[in-house]
Parts: C-alpha cells; sequence; structure tokens
C-alpha cells in the first residue's frame, strides 16, 4: 500500500468539514475542491489547498472525474477520500484513483461494484442465505416484466433504484393501478440521481425498525463490527434521526444481526469502513437491504459510544496498517443520538429550500457535538442535499442523551431559509419516540397533517419581537441624525408616543400596540393581552429581555428594515411588515396561480392553455437537490396560460401556469 501525507477530499459541506478536521489533526496536508456555489464554503476555508472544480451543477463539478483527478495532481495530493454520496460509491471513480497513482481512501473498486448495485447485492446475499426480503431483481428491466413481477409481490410494495439510496428513486406502491407511474418516476430519478435506471422491486416491510450495522476491514483480513445503528425515523426514505445502540437490542440479536453484517464484508474482501442496513421487525426477524461501502452520515453516534475515530481509522487502514483491535475489545458505552437539520419545509410535505444563511449559531454544551457545512453570510445552494448540520448528543443513558439532544436544538440558530429545526424537537419530544418504540412509520403515525407545521409565536413572542424591532429601527435612525441627543427616544411633549405593529403568521395576528415607559421599558398590548418589556441588553444578534420580570436570552437578526428574525425560548419565527406579509396572503393557495415552491429544473409539463384541471392534478414535474417533485394544481378550473417550459431552470416563486378558477368561488 502506497503511503501518503497529503488528501484531497473529493466532497463538500459537513463531510468535507468532518474529514479535513480529523485529517489536519492528524498532520496530514489537506486539499479541498469547490464549485461557483461553494467558493466561501467553510470547507474551503478549513483545507491548506483549495481548487476550484466548475460551475455548481454537481455534472459539471463534483461528480466529474476528470475534474477531481485533475485537481489532484495538480495539487500534488496522494490521496482522496470521497466522504459519502458523489463519487463515494462509485467503482470507476475508485479504480481511476489508483490507475492514477493515487490512494482511494476506502474499499476496493470491486468491492464497490459489487455491494453498490441493490440487485446483485441482494443476488449475493440470496446465495450467501442471508436473510432477504421477497421481491425481484432481475436483469429484465422492460416495464411489462417489472408491472409483471410486481403483480406477483403482496401489496404494499417498494420500487426502488438498484444502483443508489438515500430515498432517491425509491417509490410505495399501495394498489397495483399506481405501479405504472412509480416505475417511471423512479427510473426518471434514479437515471438522474446514479446514471443508471435499473429498478428492483420488494415487499414492503411495513413498520419496520431501520438497523445497520458498522463494519470495518482492514487490508490483513480482519473484519469487526462496531455494533448498530437505529434509523427508524425517516421521511422520503431518507433518515432523520438515527441513534446508537439501538432501543430495543439485545445482546443476542445484536450478535447474530452482527455476524449476519461480518458474513457479507468476508464475502468481498471487505476493508475500510462499510454498513451492513437490515430490515428488523417487530418479531426479531431482520433482513438484508443494503451495504453501503463508504462512511455514513450517521457514523458520529457510533463514534461516540464506541470512542473510536471513524474517519482516523479510514486512514490508517488506507495506509496499509491493521485496524489493531479485535472483536472482543470493542465495547460500547452510554447511548448517542442524531439528528439532521435540513433547510426544508416540514409543512410542506418537506421540500428542501434554500436561500441566505443570515446567522448560524450552534450550539454547544456538555455531551454536545455539531457537524456543519455552513456559516453566516453564505447562501444555501438548491445544487445539493438540503441536509446542512447534525446535531449530536450522548449521555450515560438513553433519556440523558434525548434531553441534551431537545435542549441543544432549542440553542440551535438559523436564520434566513426555511429548516426542520422546531419538527425535530417535536419528533424527540413524542412519548413513543421517548419510550424508544419508532420504526419507519413514525412520522407518518405520529404527526397529524396540521401538526407539521412551525409552532406559532405566542403573544410575548410577538411582544418582543415588536419591542426589539422598533429599537433597531431607533438606533439606525439615531445613526443617521445630526446632533440628536439619544435620551430623546421615546420621548414626547404631548400624550405618550404609541406604536403599532401588526404580525401575521398563517391565521394567527398580533396587532399590538407599544407605548414606553422609560429606561428601556416598554408596555405591549392588543385587544386581550397585555406585558411588560423590558430591553437589559442589545447586542449584534443576541439579547437580555425581561418578559414581565421574567428574564430570557433572545436571538435576532434584522437582514434588512422590513425582516427580523428572532429566537426565544426555542421558538423561532420570522416577523414582516404587514404590508409585505398582506401581499402573499393575497395569494394564497387555492389561487390558481401555480407558482415554482423551490429552485429546480422543470423536467416535465403536462398540461396547455385551454386545458380543464382538476385540484390535485399533476400539472408538471421538477427535479431540485436530486429528487423529482409533483406540481400539483391547488384548485379546478381552466388553464389560462402555461408560461413554463420543459428543460428549463426555474426559480423560487416563479409563475408557471395560470388556472381560471372563477368558476369555483
Amino acid at each position: 500500500m502506497t503511503r501518503f501525507t497529503s488528501i484531497l477530499v473529493a466532497n463538500r459541506g459537513e463531510i468535507a468539514c468532518r474529514v479535513i478536521r480529523t485529517a489536519k489533526a492528524q498532520g496530514y496536508r489537506t486539499v479541498a475542491v469547490y464549485s461557483d456555489a461553494d467558493a466561501k464554503a467553510p470547507h474551503v476555508q478549513m483545507a491548506d489547498t483549495a481548487l476550484h472544480i466548475g460551475p455548481s451543477p454537481v455534472n459539471e463539478s463534483y461528480l466529474v472525474q476528470e475534474k477531481i483527478l485533475a485537481a489532484a495532481k495538480a495539487s500534488g495530493a496522494e490521496a482522496v477520500h470521497p466522504g459519502y454520496g458523489f463519487l463515494s460509491e462509485n467503482a470507476e471513480f475508485a479504480k481511476a484513483c489508483e490507475d492514477a497513482g493515487l490512494v482511494f481512501i476506502g474499499p476496493t473498486p470491486d468491492a464497490i461494484h459489487l455491494m453498490g448495485n441493490k440487485a446483485e447485492a441482494k443476488r449475493r446475499m440470496i446465495a450467501a442465505g442471508v436473510p432477504c426480503v421477497p421481491g425481484y431483481e432481475g436483469e429484465d428491466q422492460s416495464d411489462t416484466t417489472l408491472l409483471s413481477e410486481g403483480a406477483k409481490i403482496t401489496l404494499p410494495l417498494m420500487v426502488k433504484a438498484a444502483a443508489g439510496g438515500g430515498g432517491r428513486g425509491m417509490r410505495i406502491v399501495h394498489k397495483n393501478s399506481e405501479l405504472s407511474n412509480a416505475i417511471k418516476l423512479a427510473r426518471a430519478e434514479a437515471s438522474s440521481a446514479f446514471g443508471s435506471g435499473e429498478l428492483i422491486l420488494e415487499k414492503a416491510i411495513m413498520r419496520p425498525r431501520h438497523v445497520e450495522i458498522q463494519v470495518f476491514g482492514d487490508s490483513h483480513g480482519t473484519i469487526v463490527h462496531l455494533g448498530e445503528r437505529d434509523c427508524s425515523v425517516q421521511r422520503r426514505h431518507q433518515k432523520v434521526i438515527e441513534e446508537a445502540p439501538c432501543p430495543v437490542m439485545t445482546d443476542a440479536l445484536r450478535n447474530e444481526m452482527g455476524a449476519a453484517a461480518i458474513a457479507a464484508a468476508q464475502s468481498i474482501g471487505y476493508r475500510s469502513a462499510g454498513t451492513v442496513e437490515f430490515l428488523l421487525d417487530e418479531y426479531g426477524t431482520f433482513y438484508f437491504l443494503e451495504m453501503n461501502t463508504r462512511l455514513q452520515v450517521e457514523h458520529p453516534v457510533t463514534e461516540l459510544i464506541t470512542g473510536l475515530d471513524l474517519v482516523a481509522l479510514q486512514l490508517q487502514v488506507a495506509q496499509g496498517e491493521p485496524l489493531g483491535f479485535t472483536q472482543d475489545e470493542v465495547t460500547l458505552s452510554g447511548h448517542a443520538i442524531e439528528v439532521r437539520l435540513y433547510t426544508e419545509d416540514p409543512a410542506q410535505d418537506f421540500l428542501p429550500t434554500s436561500g441566505p444563511v443570515d446567522l448560524w449559531s450552534p450550539p454547544s454544551g456538555v455531551g454536545v457535538r455539531v457537524d456543519s457545512g455552513i456559516c453566516s453570510g453564505e447562501e444555501v445552494s438548491p445544487f445539493y442535499d438540503p441536509m446542512v448540520a447534525k446535531i449530536i448528543a450522548s449521555g450515560p443513558n438513553r433519556e440523558i442523551a434525548r434531553l441534551r439532544l431537545i435542549e441543544a436544538l432549542q440553542n440551535t440558530v438559523l436564520f434566513g431559509t426555511r429548516h426542520n429545526r422546531d419538527f425535530l424537537v417535536a419528533c424527540l419530544e413524542k412519548d413513543c419516540f421517548a419510550a424508544g418504540r419508532a420504526t419507519t412509520a413514525f412520522i407518518t403515525e405520529e404527526f397529524s397533517e396540521g401538526e407539521i407545521a412551525d409552532p406559532q409565536p405566542t403573544f410575548t413572542d410577538s411582544a418582543v419581537a415588536a419591542v426589539l424591532e422598533l429599537t433597531l429601527q431607533h438606533k439606525t435612525l439615531h445613526g443617521n441624525s445630526i446632533l440628536v441627543a439619544p435620551q430623546l427616544r421615546d420621548w414626547a411633549s404631548a400624550s405618550p408616543l404609541v406604536s403599532r405593529k401588526l404580525y401575521i403568521h398563517g391565521e394567527q395576528v398580533h396587532d399590538l400596540s407599544v407605548t414606553p415607559l422609560g429606561n428601556s421599558r416598554y408596555r405591549v398590548f392588543d385587544a386581550d393581552n397585555a406585558a411588560v418589556i423590558e430591553l437589559l441588553t442589545v447586542l449584534e444578534d443576541t439579547a437580555q429581555v425581561s418578559i414581565d420580570g421574567e428574564q430570557h436570552l433572545v436571538r435576532h437578526f434584522s437582514p434588512d428594515e422590513s425582516k427580523l428574525y428572532l429566537s426565544i425560548d426555542g421558538r423561532a419565527a420570522t416577523y414582516c411588515d404587514q404590508i409585505r406579509l398582506a401581499g402573499v396572503q393575497d395569494d394564497a393557495a387555492g389561487s390558481g396561480r401555480i407558482i415554482a415552491p423551490m429552485h429546480g429544473l422543470l423536467l416535465e409539463v403536462r398540461v396547455k392553455a385551454g386545458d380543464r384541471v382538476e385540484s390535485g392534478q399533476t400539472l408538471a414535474i421538477l427535479e431540485a437537490m436530486k429528487m423529482h417533485y409533483e406540481i400539483a394544481a391547488d384548485a379546478a378550473g381552466e388553464v389560462i396560460e402555461v408560461l413554463a417550459v420543459a428543460g428549463q431552470q426555474v426559480a423560487v416563486d416563479d409563475l408557471l401556469i395560470d388556472i381560471d378558477t372563477a368558476e369555483n368561488h
């Protein structure tokens, strides 16, 4: 094995930062690569050297093998760490690295090829006697065969991309009539995300746990497992919460699943970090799902309960060194839980969002770890996965880890782009999760349609926002004044000053009046409530306030005069002036004006002017962040105009289709 002292990280975001952090701590020289969108990203700033590799779209930058290899040559890098996603499970890339004289920090190209295709991997596992889910994994990929084989599988069934993961190219089918469209969508999504439209069909195991075993191998024949992770809490088949160990695991079951995972790895001579994923049903029976031949997003929870640095082990093994420990020496201690912070809108079926990072302030504290890839002042790009950070908490037992994580999330501040922080807190607070009973059906079963919406600001939240907004406005005005004493703020020679603030959040309206009481104290009231707000300190993005004598720490940021972000006691909201917000309200759901929910590529437009459409009918297909989304009519009516053109990029809030709904009013 070739020795190396410099590493190119062929990735971006939090995993690039994670790898660079360990590599630098061990004395390696690090090289980052970046696209146009990532020129100011944290991983670029962290590395010793950074090279530009192209435009923002992944197929013009991070997925172009030749550009990665050219960057390695230009920078003098001797090894490549692929992270996860992108080229991490691309056998051709691993082979190209080796052919270029570079050490690929991961498994062999053959192992990646064998296990990277779900159909081939499943065929191998069946041959090896590993329990597998009933289904079809044949080479004949014609629609006729898939429809025929699908009809033989007891419903519901899963249509899955053979060449990928992460929920992309995956559809669940509850009725035979849905299968044809599911195949079409899954194949298109799989081709776009992985360059292969090959599919497999499987019986859907309803309400299982998603339990995976972390394996690690060296080039000397040693393969061990490092325990399991429970990754059952998912949306759109993508993981949201992961923990280790699994709440229902027993020593006997761990030994059985661990042995199966090691057998799978041994059968392909596995090296480096890998994960064997299983579905675990309520009876303790497990089924092979897939093997990920790379580091997993959720590896921190394993690190926290084993005391091992998995990236450091990857570097060690890639240098040709032995693991240095046996299975008997692996010990699990305590509990760890990780949540994925996504820029997405949970209330809108978890649609990804993109936009500015006006303020990013991660939490800290005992047992709290944050792996992030963003910083204040940058943008969340629509070109990449919407996961921007992982918040992890550990403790001597599961309950302490859970409570620490809730507190950490409440102290997490991300202003500028919608995200799922509040939804994550709600998940962790559910009795089902607290009791360790969550399955892959958790989100569907535990959250009603309206419950996923962000919590609405209370009267006192809005009162604090009103006082803070007035104070910041006064500060700006005073800064633009000449020879005006600051003591004159809030002073009037006639009756007391009264300022009005109108905040609208959904159906909630806070029409507030604010009167100064002197010494940074204000009375805020509406028709039904009143409170005295005192500003004790106001710093750049924090403020200490008193609400009727009770002190609170507030995080705030105002990017312009019409908007204020505020987070208090773990509740965050955006406060906008009434005119701007009223303009949004006028274009509410049911208007017939179909707008783009996010930036993306419009793949298909299914209607034309003059067509009659029904509410809920699919009008167009949008690709964004490597997923395909169906854009539906919000009301019945006649299509007046189609402004969207298939094959074009669209921006969030672009008008795509205009529907005349007058007859329905």
